[in-house]
């Protein structure tokens, strides 16, 4: 199988953009960030992170070596409150030995999260997204908040994110025989977007333009979509289904996540 490019000029000067703008936020997130306090559970004061450490010893020593260990709360009276940053005042929590409800959950409340992602909260409101806002799932689900950028999805680590998603969409895990290039070389967040899209199945685009973002790139002059010869029955194929919307309806590249019987990814 090809291995996929992507060589258009926008693609290139957009992925520049990219990563010069991820070097700049690694560059202002490299000193501790302060965030106002919250508001927490009514009556709760600050208590540090110490006392979290009574009962909670194993989250505590893995949590300095994740990106959330910057996060401290903004008021110079109270020290060593990073676990209180997101879970909000504990003193109610410690005084009840530990009852749920005493204190912020951010598996019960998104909001927790949307404080500092409140971009996420946007994309979680599109028309398709994991249900994340109903409460079905939860933003620690996929990502591993107190542990470092190396595991379950955090960072640049492709390879664990792909794993995240198949966790539950366990009938994309293959293995296949002819699995999809996009899946193995860059993830499967090469076709969607896990917090929301506009488009069904959350993809990034709609349609063929999804496929041609990568299949677009192998095409030579006079060729048609796919590389198919410009006349040829397949390239007339192409154009009357393109029109039907998908590069993979109607019985052409029906399987999408890779195939055990077709390179082509047919059925």
């Amino acid at each position: 199988m090809r291995k996929l490019r992507r060589l258009s000029a926008n693609q290139l000067i957009f992925g520049g953009c990219a990563l010069w703008s991820l070097l700049l936020i690694s560059c202002e997130t490299a000193s501790r960030i302060e965030v106002p306090p919250g508001a927490g559970t009514p009556g709760a004061t600050y208590v540090g992170s110490k006392e979290c450490a009574q009962c909670h010893s194993e989250r505590v020593s893995e949590f300095p070596g994740s990106t959330h260990a910057r996060i401290a709360v903004a008021e110079a009276k109270v020290a060593g409150t990073g676990c209180e940053a997101c879970h909000g005042p504990g003193s109610l929590h410690v005084q009840a030995g530990g009852k749920a409800g005493t204190i912020v959950n951010p598996r019960k409340s998104p909001e927790a999260c949307f404080e500092c992602h409140s971009d996420k909260r946007g994309e979680m409101s599109l028309p398709h997204s994991h249900p994340v806002l109903t409460g079905q799932v939860s933003c620690v689900d996929c990502h591993d908040v107190h542990k470092g950028n190396a595991v379950r999805g955090g960072g640049a680590a492709l390879a664990s994110r792909t794993e995240t998603c198949l966790r539950c969409h366990t009938a994309q895990a293959g293995p296949f025989t002819y699995p999809h290039g996009a899946i193995r070389e860059e993830g499967c967040t090469a076709c969607h977007n896990p917090h929301g899209s506009v488009n069904d199945k959350m993809l990034v685009a709609r349609d063929a333009n999804l496929c041609l973002r990568c299949h677009l790139a192998d095409l030579a002059p006079g060729f048609n979509l796919g590389g198919y010869g410009a006349g040829s029955t397949h390239a007339s194929a192409v154009g009357s289904r393109l029109s039907e919307g998908t590069c993979w309806s109607a019985n052409c590249h029906e399987d999408v996540h890779g195939s055990n019987v077709n390179a082509s990814l047919r059925p």
